[in-house]
C-alpha cells in the first residue's frame, strides 16, 4: 500500500511532486504538512522566519512589503495558501479588520506576481476560504457554493480572498477554494473557547443556542486539501463542513456526553457577548446550515461525519 501512495506523489516525469504551503506553521498547516509528507510529497513552507523544520524547507517572505527576504524557487507543482491573520484573535477594530483582509489578499496577490512570470510547473493553486462567505446570520436556508457572498464583514473578507485567488484561474491555472467551517481540533481557537468552561462542567450556549454550527474534523479538512491536489477535476469553491450539522446547544450537549459530564447549560446572554467581543460576536451568535454536497459528489467520504465520534477522537 505504501508503494502505491508514493507513486501518487510522483509526477509523470518521475519526479517527486513539490508543494509550497503558506501558513504552514498554523493549525491546519501543521496537520496538512504531516499528511503530505506521509503521502510522499516534497513540502516547503513560506514563513516570516527562515529555518529548517526537519524534512520541510522553510523560505522567508514578506508579503506585507511585497518582496521576498530571500528568493524562493518557483518550480513548485502546487501552492496551498493558508496564511492569514486569525479572525478570532482580537476585537475587530478598523485596524484589525484591515489586517485580516490584507494578510489574505496581499499575500495571495504577491504569490501570483511571484509565480506568474516564471513558473511553468504549477498545476494548481489551492486557497483557504471560509463559510463566512455566506455571512454571519441565522436562517432556514442551507447554503451551497452557488450562493452569492454576504455583504457583512466576513462575507467581504472571503469574497476579496477568493477574488485574489482567481487571478491564478484567470491565468489558466486550476484553482480550488476551500470554504471551511469550524475546525475541530483540541488546540483550535473556536473549540478552545468552548473547552475552558467545559472543563469545569459548564456548557454555556450563546444567545438562544438554536443557531447552527457547521464543523469539520481536522483530519477530514486535510484530506480535502489532499483531494484538491490529486483530483484534477476539482476546481472552484467547495464547502468543507461535515454533513452532520447541529445547533450550538446540540453541539454542547454532545461535548458534555463525550467528556462524561452532566449537561449544565446556563445560557450566556447575547448582550454580554456583544459587549465583550463587539462585532465579532455575530460569529458566535449566528449560524446557518452549509451543504457539503459538492465535495461528496466527487467521491470524497468523510471519516468523521458523526459529531460524537469526531469529538471523542479529539479528546483521546
Amino acid at each position: 500500500m505504501r508503494s502505491i501512495i508514493l507513486i501518487m506523489a510522483i509526477s509523470p516525469t518521475g519526479k517527486q511532486q513539490k508543494v509550497l504551503i503558506t501558513g504552514g506553521s498554523g493549525l491546519v498547516g501543521r496537520y496538512l504538512t504531516s499528511l503530505l509528507l506521509e503521502e510522499g510529497y516534497n513540502v516547503s513552507h513560506l514563513s516570516r522566519k527562515q529555518s529548517s523544520a526537519g524534512r520541510v524547507r522553510v523560505y522567508r517572505w514578506d508579503p506585507a512589503n511585497r518582496i521576498p527576504a530571500n528568493i524562493f524557487p518557483t518550480d513548485f507543482d502546487y501552492i496551498i495558501h493558508l496564511a492569514g491573520e486569525s479572525i478570532w484573535g482580537k476585537r475587530w477594530s478598523v485596524k484589525q479588520k484591515e489586517l485580516i483582509i490584507k494578510s489574505r489578499v496581499d499575500s495571495a496577490r504577491f504569490l501570483y506576481e511571484s509565480f506568474s512570470s516564471g513558473n511553468t510547473n504549477l498545476k494548481a493553486f489551492i486557497s483557504a476560504s471560509a463559510i463566512g462567505y455566506y455571512g454571519s446570520l441565522t436562517s432556514e436556508k442551507t447554503f451551497t457554493e452557488s450562493d452569492p457572498p454576504a455583504d457583512d464583514f466576513t462575507g467581504s473578507v472571503c469574497r476579496k480572498w477568493e477574488e485574489t485567488a482567481d487571478l491564478f484561474s484567470q491565468s489558466g491555472i486550476r484553482t480550488v477554494k476551500i470554504r471551511t467551517g469550524v475546525v475541530l481540533e483540541k488546540n483550535s481557537g473556536a473549540l478552545g473557547m468552548l473547552m475552558i468552561p467545559a472543563r469545569y462542567g459548564i456548557f454555556s450556549y450563546p444567545g438562544k443556542g438554536n443557531h447552527y454550527l457547521s464543523w469539520i474534523h481536522i483530519h477530514d479538512l486535510c484530506r480535502i486539501y489532499l483531494e484538491a491536489i490529486r483530483n484534477n477535476y476539482l476546481e472552484g469553491p467547495y464547502n468543507a463542513v461535515s454533513p452532520h450539522q447541529v445547533t450550538y446547544k446540540e453541539f454542547l450537549r454532545t461535548l458534555a456526553a463525550v467528556m462524561g459530564k452532566p449537561f449544565f447549560h446556563p445560557p450566556l446572554p447575547a448582550f454580554l457577548l456583544k459587549l465583550y467581543f463587539g462585532e465579532m460576536s455575530a460569529m458566535i451568535l449566528e449560524g446557518s446550515r452549509v451543504d457539503p454536497g459538492k465535495i461528496t459528489k466527487t467521491g470524497f467520504n468523510f471519516s468523521f461525519e458523526n459529531l460524537y465520534n469526531a469529538l471523542n477522537d479529539i479528546q483521546n
